[in-house]
């Protein structure tokens, strides 16, 4: 792909003045996941502007059409991980500027420098007949604006010290694919009860600069709003949950590059959390297939409870026996977290919300609290549980926790719950589902008791689960929690 070339050199009486290229071509079936047009920039540019088109033909039956994906890197370059990029918009936007004070949605302002810029695209999917595209870049030339300095918001918020705190991880702006704004997802998240949120724009961090004004003292409340990433390759989702301010994670890579452990590290040292999202989704790319072996927690609820939910749910439970079985239950088990990915209206932010219980309302202790699976997943505010297992000298241990006690030692398991009417409870454990409630009544009040010994049941956890609508599939969750581990 041969590179775009400008007139060299910008004449101070030429303010303003605009140069406009256009690039046509096609991408053939079994094009790589990336291709770059470099562009050639001279000096002098205050702006620079990229529009495309591509062709959608249609397409046989269980066949993929055409999808083009859009970004841009810098005179930096392309390398992974380098300081290049510029913005990411997949297919969400046909156009995009940048200059030195401002931006599209998805793009990163700043100073439009003399060099090879390089226009990246993604070819999503591809159809038999090809991808015909065309791309127009036009660059307007005259003295910068000022760069704008970003203001990030501040990691702790006012909280109520050691507590169990609401919130939800996995949300979209119109900063990637999304349609509202911070303003209006922070009034959401208020409304919907939450104390915490994560900044999660697929494959950019253009929205962290714009979240400040949104965070802390509110009449509804403060608003912790933690910042990352959802980092968006071809292979599954991964959240880069509370990042530092302006951290970029790459994601140009499969399975099969065995690069994902280094960016999974970046993650760490910036200080997030690895967490695979929703990692039986069905759309292209979407499932999974890194492995566990980095991940901090992982997204067992996306959105509205449904089947792939419910295969990512049993999959956690198989990791759970397995870590039991390989001796790692004590520290080396995966928690399971819920968000509610939400995009546009009427998604609902907060459903499902993961609770977590934390020293304070801050980035550090809201991340230890699920990292050590101190938490549940609630389908909204509604819901609320305590859940415990105590031994028969007051041992007492919590979600997340681990009770002490000989194997054949009588334990009593235990589950308070609120705001989950007609709701069944079902405890499971390492055998599978143990004891199941009648319905919780109406009120949706109620408490539910279950005995058992370390040596029937390594783990306990328990699930809420409306009413079976059809028989002999489960009801939809209302709630779940992390296990509890029993024995020495």
């Amino acid at each position: 792909m041969g590179s775009v070339t400008f007139s060299p050199g910008y004449d101070a009486e030429a303010a303003n003045e605009q140069e406009t290229r256009t690039v046509r071509g096609t991408l053939p079936t079994g094009s790589p996941d990336f291709v770059y047009l470099p562009v050639e920039v001279p000096a002098g540019v205050r702006e620079i502007k990229v529009s495309y088109t591509y062709d959608r033909p249609p397409v046989p039956a269980g066949t993929q059409g055409n999808a083009l994906d859009i970004g841009v890197f810098d005179q930096r370059g392309t390398e992974p991980a380098g300081k290049g990029f510029r913005g990411w918009s997949g297919g969400a936007r046909t156009e995009f500027f940048i200059r030195a004070d401002d931006a599209t949605p998805g793009y990163l302002p700043g100073p439009v420098h003399e060099g090879t810029w390089y226009i990246a695209l993604g070819p999503y999917t591809v159809s038999p007949q090809g991808l015909p595209y065309e791309i127009t870049i036009t660059l307007t030339y005259g003295e910068p604006s000022p760069t704008v300095q970003p203001v990030y918001p501040p990691s702790r918020a006012k909280g109520r010290g050691r507590a169990w705190y609401r919130g939800d991880c996995h949300l979209h702006s119109w900063y990637s694919d999304g349609r509202r704004t911070p303003a209006e997802i922070a009034a959401l998240a208020r409304a919907a009860g939450l104390d915490f949120i994560n900044s999660s724009e697929h494959n950019t961090t253009s929205a962290h600069a714009h979240w400040a004004d949104q965070a802390g003292p509110h009449p509804d409340g403060e608003l912790l709003i933690l910042l990352g990433e959802e980092v968006t390759t071809r292979n599954g989702h991964v959240l880069a949950l509370g990042t530092d301010p302006g951290t970029f994670i790459d994601w140009r890579y499969r399975a099969r590059d065995n690069r994902f452990g280094r960016y999974a590290r970046e993650i760490r040292r910036s200080g997030g959390l690895v967490v695979p999202a929703h990692p039986h989704a069905t759309c292209i790319g979407c499932n999974w297939k890194f492995g566990f072996g980095e991940a901090d927690a992982v997204e067992v609820w996306n959105g509205a409870y449904g089947p792939d939910d419910e295969v990512a749910l049993a999959d956690w439970d198989g990791m759970l026996v397995a870590a039991v079985r390989e001796g790692r239950d004590g520290r080396g088990w995966i928690p399971a977290m819920g968000n509610s990915d939400a995009h546009r209206d009427p998604d609902p932010i907060g459903r499902p919300q993961t609770v977590v219980l934390a020293d304070d309302l801050t980035r550090e202790a809201i991340q230890e609290g699920i990292r050590a699976g101190r938490s549940y997943v609630a389908e909204s505010q509604a819901v609320s549980l305590a859940f415990s297992a105590v031994g028969p000298k007051g041992e007492h241990a919590g979600i997340g926790e681990r009770l002490k006690v000989d194997k054949d030692t009588p334990v009593t398991v235990r589950l308070e719950a609120t705001g989950a009417p007609r709701c069944t409870v079902r405890l499971v454990t390492d055998q599978g589902v143990l004891f199941t409630s009648d319905p919780l009544p109406v009120h949706g009040s109620g408490t539910v008791e279950w005995r058992t010994t370390a040596s029937y049941a390594a783990y306990v956890r328990a699930e809420l689960r409306h009413e079976v609508v059809l028989a002999p599939l489960p009801g939809a969750l209302a709630a779940f929690t992390n296990p509890i581990f029993l024995g020495r």
